[in-house]
């Protein structure tokens, strides 16, 4: 079985990836300025930027996002164990090495199903027997928390973290979005927190031409740029931590510079919430908790 690769790409197994279609986690990449990506990937992006000039400023500021609430979560709430849904290709400043700072025994499970992600992450994970990648569907949820490597490092009986960044607008209406981050919820622990963003826009040509390019470039591996009352809904059954659900450029921000650096036409928008007891979850359970 050959590698090949194409421009400033990675290497890659010849029949386990469509160079020619672009997937929504290497266009990522290049918009945060990686290399880990190909030309397809590179035009798609090009496109992206003629509808929606300010997509390397929301990219940025969904990373930055990432690793402020990872630190918050670690440092502040002593979680030790972290959920990666979606997690795209590996870039610096990842969750296992925020979180791994903190704690060097603090465990991650990465989930994606792109091949590239695994191929990439894989390799760098190789040494780290308290981090895993699982190459599944990451609405396929029976697979993830029966898989040999995420029972070895999540404990359900404990409080953990389950990250849904900027992942959620790649899944259609059709495949529950919703239902998958309830789905989580009803697993974890009291006291575990969930972080939700996606795009949304409140432009409906904005979300209508994203989300029809997208869709054609990723050959439909792509859901829909939504609006915040979609985002607010997944909330339902969380207590929503301050400063509440906003553009995540405003979710405690640490840094002056990463504040000017904002999308216009369409935003990153969630938050984090934490989950209460059992018996008390449900559609009351979405108000701010400080």
């Amino acid at each position: 079985m050959g590698r090949i690769r194409r421009g400033d790409g990675p290497l890659v197994e010849k029949n386990h990836v469509d160079l020619s279609l672009p997937s929504a986690a290497r266009m990522y990449d290049w918009l945060l300025g990686g290399s880990n990506n190909f030309e397809a990937d590179r035009n798609a992006c090009e496109l992206l930027l003629e509808v929606a000039p300010t997509s390397r400023e929301i990219a940025l500021n969904n990373r930055w996002f990432l690793q402020r609430v990872v630190r918050v979560l670690a440092e502040q709430h002593g979680i030790r164990q972290f959920i990666d849904f979606g997690s795209g290709l590996p870039t610096q400043r990842n969750v296992h090495q925020i979180a791994q700072e903190v704690d060097p025994e603090s465990h991650v499970v990465y989930i994606d199903n792109d091949p590239v992600v695994l191929s990439l992450g894989q390799s760098l994970l190789d040494e780290n027997d308290n981090t895993a990648i699982l190459s599944v569907d990451m609405t396929d949820t029976e697979t993830i928390f029966g898989h040999p490597d995420f029972t070895r490092l999540i404990d359900f009986t404990e409080p953990a973290a389950a990250l849904f960044i900027s992942v959620l607008h790649c899944l259609p209406d059709s495949a529950g979005p919703k239902a998958l981050v309830e789905r989580v919820v009803d697993e974890l622990a009291p006291g575990s927190f969930v972080v939700v963003c996606q795009l949304v826009s409140d432009d409906q040509k904005v979300r209508d031409d994203v989300t029809e390019l997208m869709r054609v470039q990723t050959g439909g591996n792509w859901g829909r740029v939504r609006e915040e009352t979609d985002v607010a809904e997944i909330f339902e059954k969380l207590l929503v931590q301050q400063p509440g659900l906003v553009d995540v450029t405003d979710w405690r921000p640490d840094s002056e510079l990463q504040q000017r650096q904002r999308s216009i036409e369409w935003t990153e928008f969630g938050g984090l919430g934490k989950v209460p007891p059992r018996n008390q979850r449900g559609p009351a359970a979405g108000n701010t908790d400080g």
